[in-house]
């Protein structure tokens, strides 16, 4: 029996006949598989078997078929239509009877009452299988998405600088198809800093592994050349031939001198800084080719003196660019114009986000990633505060503590009722989404591998905390099984296909949370998350 799937590319598959032979035979003859008969959708055959009512006599056709043709080819002597709600979907395919006597009236009755229930399973077969591939395809997206938002969290950075006289603030809020944004602070001789906020062509894991080369590159070249203009030409240089084809890089490189303000910066394409000025806002222009399009390119290298009370805005086109429900464009005026009305950088990071919200509405997708990076000059007898001498650490104190049974899905219930319980502590934002997170990966891991989805085997989860720490522990039933180890997984690898895509668990959680520990006895395993409340601003928020 030949299918026909939807994408109308119909193949048929025969078997050679066998003649008996007087001769003796030591052993069956071997299954030979014949070539294809290829039945294109344009080919007349197809109209015909689809408005046939019955089976029908092959050698009686008279088509210009060159399919009809192979079919005869292929010996075949009777095909039988099989079609499922008006729609052709298979052909039931009959050689030669063995009597090798024609086929009877009653034998035709009999494949045609066998095609009309044949025909409806072969359809619901055909869903299923194209269901399947569907859910095949939505789980590979899925895992790509968050490799690829895995690759970028391990390249931004762990942590603002502290400069005396300066502020510095950062938000990255990736989209759900992840770009390619990254932004980074390099340390560089003589105190200067070097600031990079760039942003990769395309999407997913091909655009944060590009994000992965240049964040080195960048971070390789950068202490070395110092001057903007140098390293993107260097970088550029060693980006050509490494980019994959209609790829490329946007990147604002700028160095600060934190004692002078002096910033020297270069672009290679990037949208165009703002300045929020006494006077106004300005623009910080250069000119420059993106990375890794043209080999041997000089990029403009200008210089600003940022003055107390001065704020800049770098940012990627995700803000920029983003639409409401109208398909109106958020704008670069509108950002322009925010950046002047802000009086310092957390300040104008949160006021262009409320905007943005405001603008796009709740329901709305994000479009692209969003990276915005501000460094402010503080104004005379502006300096930081002081910060909290932080008091002796107190005892541990229980906020929580339940079970959740072994079944899939229920990792949700472990998620929100560990936030809840977390709520009030300071956790906002991105670390609380990277707890979460956690959370959920460790219980699922504990449902499936610890107690095999077995729902009378319970979870249990326990939240506590102190001055220092929140601690979430996560136990199952299977600790007769020792945990694996930690291990990196080798993403090329995997991507290839040459691992399963399996097995980054720990390593997701441990990148999730300050602190990972593990505890097995005979009984149970047990995971306990980490996260500090004392530590400083985390630069990926």
């Amino acid at each position: 029996m030949t299918t026909i799937p939807s994408n109308l590319r119909r193949v048929l598959r025969r078997e050679p006949r066998v003649r008996p032979s007087t001769e003796p035979v030591a052993a069956p003859p071997e299954r030979v598989e014949a070539p294809p008969v290829e039945i294109a959708p344009n080919d007349p055959l197809v109209a015909y078997f689809s408005g046939a009512t019955g089976a029908v006599d092959i050698g009686a056709l008279q088509l210009d078929s060159p399919a009809l043709e192979g079919l005869r080819e292929a010996g075949i002597k009777l095909v039988v239509p099989l079609v499922s709600q008006g729609e052709l979907i298979g052909l039931l395919n009959l050689g030669p009877r063995r009597s090798e006597q024609e086929y009877s009236a009653d034998d035709r009755k009999l494949l045609n009452d066998l095609a009309g229930h044949a025909a409806p399973a072969v359809r619901v077969a055909q869903l299923v299988r194209e269901q399947e591939a569907e859910v095949r395809q939505r789980e590979r997206i899925e895992q790509e998405l968050r490799v690829a938002q895995l690759i970028q969290q391990q390249f931004l950075p762990e942590e603002l600088p502290d400069l005396a006289g300066w502020q510095f603030a950062a938000f990255y809020g990736p989209a759900r198809e992840v770009g390619g944004d990254f932004y980074d602070f390099i340390k560089l001789p003589e105190g200067q800093i070097g600031i990079v906020v760039g942003d990769v062509t395309d999407k997913g894991v091909p655009a944060a592994l590009v994000m992965a080369t240049t964040h080195s590159v960048l971070r390789a070249e950068a202490p070395r050349l110092v001057a903007p203009s140098e390293v993107l030409t260097r970088v550029n240089n060693l980006l050509v031939d490494e980019m994959p084809a209609h790829m490329f890089v946007t990147c604002l490189y700028a160095v600060l001198n934190p004692e002078t303000g002096q910033l020297r910066y270069a672009n290679a394409g990037h949208n165009v800084p703002y300045v929020s000025t006494e006077g106004g806002v300005t623009e910080l222009r250069a000119t420059g080719m993106p990375l890794g399009l043209l080999p041997e390119m000089e990029y403009e290298e200008k210089e600003a003196t940022l003055a107390p009370g001065d704020t800049v805005l770098l940012h990627s086109d995700g803000l920029a660019e983003a639409h409401n429900t109208s398909r109106e464009m958020f704008g670069f005026p509108r950002v322009a114009a925010l950046t002047g009305e802000a009086s310092d950088g957390e300040v104008l990071i949160d006021r262009l986000l409320k905007e943005l919200q405001d603008f796009v509405g709740p329901e709305l997708e994000q479009e692209d990633d969003i990276t915005l990076v501000t460094l402010g000059r503080r104004a005379a007898g502006g300096g930081p505060a002081a910060p909290e001498a932080p008091g002796p650490a107190g005892a541990e104190r229980q906020l929580a503590s339940f079970e959740v049974a072994s079944e899939p899905g229920n990792e949700r219930l472990a998620i929100d009722q560990v936030a809840e319980a977390v709520d009030g502590l300071g956790l906002d934002g991105p670390r609380l989404e990277r707890l979460k997170t956690a959370v959920g990966e460790a219980t699922m891991n504990a449902i499936e591998h610890g107690n095999g989805n077995r729902p009378e085997l319970p979870v249990g989860v326990s939240v506590v905390a102190d001055d220092t720490d929140v601690k979430v522990r996560i136990t199952d039933q299977g600790g007769e099984r020792a945990l694996p180890e930690v291990e990196t997984p080798d993403l090329e690898a995997k991507l290839a296909g040459l691992q399963t895509p399996r097995g980054w668990g720990l390593f997701l959680i441990q990148n999730m949370v300050d602190a990972l520990e593990t505890a097995v006895d005979e009984q149970h395993h047990t995971i306990e998350l980490v996260m500090h409340l004392k530590e400083a601003p985390d630069a990926r928020s």
